[in-house]
């Protein structure tokens, strides 16, 4: 009678334990793309509000603005964003956890271009990363900066729009492809390396646009980029055709005068030491690079991110 109990009690306890422990992932794993992309609408709506009680954010979040973790949250620019300009771009990864937004704001009179990665656990913001970049946090030499205001073409319309099943590609080639964009860009001199782009592919720079991206790697103009380091491809959207990654452009400054693939003679802007920071997002399709949204900002120069799990070593 006592082991008969005895094992009817175990088998409670297992089956309790089971039940516990399946209902883990199985609760995880129910923050879909529109889960994740209600949390980031959520998120996007405390943040222009001042108000962290609008979106589920958790006690012990994590923030970075620019790579510089702030340890009393809310801080940056959470407490001067008066408006958001434009519609915002936002994809997700359900097996991350991960939301990326690229969305334009108005500091007061100071338009930016903003960059945001969230990490979604158990329906709580756990992690909050911003790329901000502004006319004056862009040190020189400057980079590209769009003009922010509502009807501006700072974005490519379709970039988040669903890829066809016979079109995407599987998340470790979209990596792939993403990480061959870096190599590429590094000690540019006209080769193409493991990565493919559309014809018709195009890029947006703090809200700029440029065509033709093949055809400037082709050229070997940022031959100048000694380094894309600290790659971290840390969102893969296959249903939207998006890969999202952090990274560092490093210029050592030793370069001057050198000639483009073609003969055109040319002159490297970057006389010293410097760095950009970016976050980068990729669309693939059919097995190439469509269109890309990067927001950039300087750093000094050689700076890391607190959120790089695997930094390069020198």
């Amino acid at each position: 009678m006592h082991r008969m109990k005895f094992i009817q009690g175990s088998v409670a306890l297992v089956a309790l334990l089971a039940g516990l422990f399946a209902g883990a992932p199985v609760q995880a794993a129910q923050c879909d793309h529109a889960c994740l992309e209600h949390i980031g609408d959520q998120y996007r709506a405390a943040y222009l509000k001042h108000d962290p009680t609008l979106a589920p954010i958790s006690k012990k979040v994590r923030f970075t603005e620019n790579n510089v973790e702030m340890f009393g949250f809310p801080d940056g620019s959470w407490d001067t964003v008066t408006r958001e300009v434009g519609p915002a771009l936002t994809f997700s990864d359900p097996t991350t956890g991960n939301v990326g937004i690229y969305t334009s704001i108005m500091q007061r009179d100071t338009p930016g271009f903003l960059a945001i990665r969230l990490r979604v656990s158990h329906g709580q913001i756990v992690e909050i990363e911003h790329m901000l970049s502004t006319r004056r946090n862009l040190s020189s030499p400057p980079t590209p900066i769009g003009k922010v205001g509502v009807g501006v073409d700072n974005h490519d319309p379709l970039f988040t729009a669903p890829v066809p099943a016979a079109e995407r590609v599987p998340r470790a080639r979209m990596i792939a492809l993403a990480n061959g964009y870096f190599s590429t860009l590094q000690q540019n001199n006209g080769e193409i390396r493991n990565t493919r782009f559309s014809p018709d592919a195009t890029r947006y720079e703090n809200g700029m646009k440029f065509s033709d991206i093949e055809g400037g790697f082709k050229s070997g103009r940022y031959r100048f980029n000694n380094r894309v380091r600290d790659r971290d491809f840390f969102l893969v959207d296959e249903e939207k055709g998006i890969v999202m990654a952090r990274g560092f452009i490093d210029h050592k400054g030793v370069l001057d005068d050198y000639q483009l693939t073609d003969g055109t003679k040319a002159h490297s802007i970057f006389q010293e030491p410097q760095t950009w920071q970016l976050l980068e997002a990729f669309k693939i399709r059919n097995g190439m690079i469509v269109s890309v949204e990067a927001t950039f900002t300087e750093p000094p120069y050689y700076m890391r991110s607190p959120w790089t799990r695997h930094p390069d070593l020198p």
